[in-house]
């Protein structure tokens, strides 16, 4: 039953005895409609056309289009596990973090570049999913002012994994020409290699080991992963990835 019919299925004569329409609806409603046609079909308009009611209609529940995105991220981010932050070793709770996370915006592409790029709100359940990951950092030594720097780079790479990993297989095919041999051979091995694996799942658990590898050095006493700490202009905000 299309989310129109539901909305539907619930009026009957007279007052309905409860809402036939949430905030959760228009979410997820939107979230769905995002993901079959993009930003520019998931407007105010799109998602009360979709339900079947009037734009004015979803005014009771989202303040407006800001709002609704603000909430696509909080359904997004809901998925993405930090359990393992306080009762985990450091490592293996970011391990669950990033794989989650991977999952959870690999599930809806179109999420990524809407939301990477737009600030938190204040007080959203999205923030507490960050306090949660930067206490798990700092209750395992990490230096305070190296936290969100370590947390976007993995980020970055993450977001980078859940549009690899929505990709064709065969992105990198290098062709059946004479050039290209190195290319040509390294596609060719890895395919060997692979067996039943995909390509995304590998270099995604290849670099998540590289990255944790670099880290836990730097947390040894190594110093900070690439040589000196990023000066204050070669930083990055959270939502920059």
């Amino acid at each position: 039953m299309s989310s129109a019919n539901r909305v539907a299925a619930t009026r009957g004569s007279g007052r309905p005895r409860q809402a036939v329409l949430d905030r959760e609806l228009i979410l997820r409603t939107a979230l769905r409609l995002l993901d079959e046609r993009g930003e520019q079909g998931a407007g105010i308009r799109d998602i009360a056309r979709e339900l079947g009611v009037r734009p004015s209609a979803l005014y009771n529940h989202v303040a407006g289009q800001d709002d609704i995105i603000a909430g696509l991220r909080e359904l997004v981010s809901d998925r993405i596990d930090v359990d393992g932050f306080g009762s985990l070793p450091w490592d293996a709770a970011v391990r669950l973090w990033a794989r989650s996370y991977r999952r959870a915006f690999a599930a809806h592409p179109p999420t990524i570049a809407l939301l990477a790029v737009r600030p938190l709100v204040p007080g959203s359940r999205t923030g507490r999913m960050y306090d949660a990951v930067c206490a798990g950092f700092l209750a395992a030594g990490w230096p305070e002012e190296r936290v969100l720097t370590v947390v976007v780079a993995l980020e970055s790479f993450i977001l980078g994994s859940a549009l690899d990993q929505v990709a064709p297989d065969d992105m990198l095919d290098p062709g059946d020409g004479d050039d290209l041999q190195h290319f040509r051979a390294a596609y060719a091995a890895r395919a060997r290699g692979l067996a039943e694996r995909r390509a995304s799942d590998a270099a995604f658990e290849t670099g998540l080991d590289a990255l944790l590898a670099g880290l836990g050095a730097e947390l040894a006493g190594a110093g900070p992963v690439g040589g000196a700490a990023l000066s204050p202009d070669g930083g990055s905000a959270v939502g920059e990835a």
